[in-house]
């Protein structure tokens, strides 16, 4: 009997130690991420705050059956296809010029809205192997505190845009990010920088990297979310 109650004891335990870690991460999260971001445009300006002429993909290493697929780009057909929102994909949506508001939907869930496109990204902390999940534009991701800053890594993306004139990412691509504070400023800015690798066997022949910049707003006075479909006609 009482080997029975050790055993159980010993079960107990064993499914608590799997359990906590991913049911505490808003507890020990290392950097506070919510509120509200915008995005200051610093660097590729022309890229992301222009829809680029067509067939510019200066920067991104594409191969030749990517390099082909950026040069095949028909914005007319997307806008009559309904696909005005391949720029807006997870790998593509963080580059636009736009803004976040970042909360928490329990404590292992994180939410991301933004208003460019009108998206939400939901990234999960969790241990346990999940059954594949069916693509979307936003895809599966998931997340771990690593050296005092977030990873997320996202797969299960449908094809999309890295710029918005059709310089494309494949649904292989995998998209890992890194989101780090920078130490509050002296004039008491907070800033937020997103580290982005994405690999595409299809279409990149090496990973394409980007590091995006967000300040910390003291609310949420400039949010005007817009729809992909909508937004795509204002950046013409």
């Amino acid at each position: 009997m009482r080997a029975h109650r050790d055993a159980k004891k010993i079960a107990l335990l064993a499914a608590f130690c799997c359990v906590a870690p991913t049911s505490a991460q808003r507890a020990i999260a290392p950097i506070d991420l919510t509120g509200y971001w915008v995005s200051v445009v610093t660097e590729d300006w022309r890229w992301r705050m222009l829809t680029p002429p067509k067939g510019d993909a200066s920067g991104v290493p594409l191969n030749i059956e990517g390099r082909k697929a950026a040069d095949a780009w028909d914005e007319a057909h997307d806008l009559k296809s309904g696909d005005t929102c391949r720029a807006f994909g997870a790998a593509g949506v963080m580059r636009e010029p736009t803004r976040l508001h970042i909360t928490w939907t329990d404590d292992r869930t994180l939410r991301v809205d933004l208003d460019a496109g009108a998206q939400t990204r939901t990234i999960h902390f969790a241990s346990a192997a999940l059954h594949p999940p069916v693509p979307t534009l936003q895809g599966s991701s998931r997340a771990s505190w690593e050296n005092g800053g977030l990873k997320v890594t996202t797969t299960s993306m449908l094809p999309g845009y890295l710029r918005k004139n059709g310089v494309p990412y494949s649904d292989s691509a995998v998209l890992t990010e890194y989101f780090d504070a920078v130490p509050r400023q002296p004039n008491g800015d907070d800033w937020l920088v997103v580290s982005s690798i994405v690999d595409d066997p299809r279409y990149l022949t090496e990973p394409f990297v980007t590091s995006t910049h967000f300040k910390r707003e003291a609310d949420g006075r400039g949010w005007h979310p817009t729809p992909c479909s909508t937004r795509r006609k204002l950046d013409r």
